[in-house]
């Protein structure tokens, strides 16, 4: 199943990715190293974050960014988060990312198994270990909470409902998982229970940063080294092994769509006690 996808920058991709490829070592899992201090040019960065951004629906700035190494990229999320405005207007970027492994406030470093020299990052979002790569969709929500008087974990439901959406729309099932959050493969599939979809936020003076991650058509073979999300054993699939064939950056922007169509359709009023 093949589904189109939006312009991006390939020029700047393909710089990181060689770039990236330079550095590390040749041949199966040792090919995925992320080599400590290696970072994506950081004009890639700025460059992406001067060009314009897209409307979306819901008051929400849509921003393409392209590959990009984790850190710097989460350094912008925090300086936006500190720097906006009760009058800033909520952005949601899309990014890929280099090989890196990302550990929540509720991270457990017994979760990291074996990184196999990919950087291990301490990071302030919730939840507890994942893996970011290139060929996975990674869509940053950056929302004003107060303003659109949503509560955190009406938030957490809205961007699971969005990716069950963004995945019907490609013709998978999607569920949610009690005490459990992110999306997983629904049945009947035979793989039911894989986790295809992880979900992490941070909410600093009632603003979001961080969100949510989408397998598309990435190597797995990371995720082997830690006990994804704390869960030991834990399946993890992508769209690529389920015949969806697509780019990372079509699903996220399909994400960003449905993100946005809800929101542009959720009164925004305070809930009801």
């Amino acid at each position: 199943m093949d589904h189109s996808i939006p312009h991006r920058d390939a020029a700047a991709d393909a710089t990181a990715l060689r770039h990236w490829a330079e550095r590390t070592a040749s041949g199966g899992f040792a090919s995925l190293h992320l080599q400590s201090g290696l970072r994506a040019d950081p004009q890639m960065l700025e460059r992406a974050m001067a060009r314009a951004p897209q409307a979306l629906p819901g008051e929400i700035r849509l921003r393409q960014l392209g590959l990009q190494a984790y850190v710097p990229t989460w350094d912008a999320m925090r300086a936006f988060t500190a720097t906006r405005l009760t009058t800033t207007p909520d952005e949601i970027w899309l990014v890929e990312h280099l090989p890196v492994y990302t550990l929540g406030q509720a991270g457990q470093a017994q979760h990291v198994l074996d990184a196999h020299g990919i950087d291990v990052v301490q990071t302030d979002r919730g939840g507890q270990v994942t893996y970011h790569g290139p060929g996975q969709a990674v869509v940053y929500v950056l929302m004003d909470l107060r303003r659109r008087h949503w509560m955190v974990r009406e938030t957490v439901h809205r961007l699971e409902e969005a990716v069950i959406r963004t995945l019907a729309r490609l013709g998978v099932v999607g569920v949610r998982r009690p005490g459990a959050p992110g999306i997983y493969l629904g049945a009947p599939h035979p793989r039911a229970g894989a986790k295809i979809s992880a979900l992490g936020l941070k909410v600093r003076n009632g603003c979001t940063y961080h969100g949510v991650a989408i397998n598309v058509d990435m190597d797995l073979t990371p995720f082997a080294g830690i006990n994804p999300c704390g869960f030991s054993g834990l399946d993890v699939v992508d769209l690529a092994q389920l015949g969806v064939h697509t780019r990372a950056d079509a699903v996220g922007m399909c994400f960003a769509t449905e993100l946005a169509m809800l929101a542009d359709t959720t009164p925004n009023t305070p809930p009801q006690a």
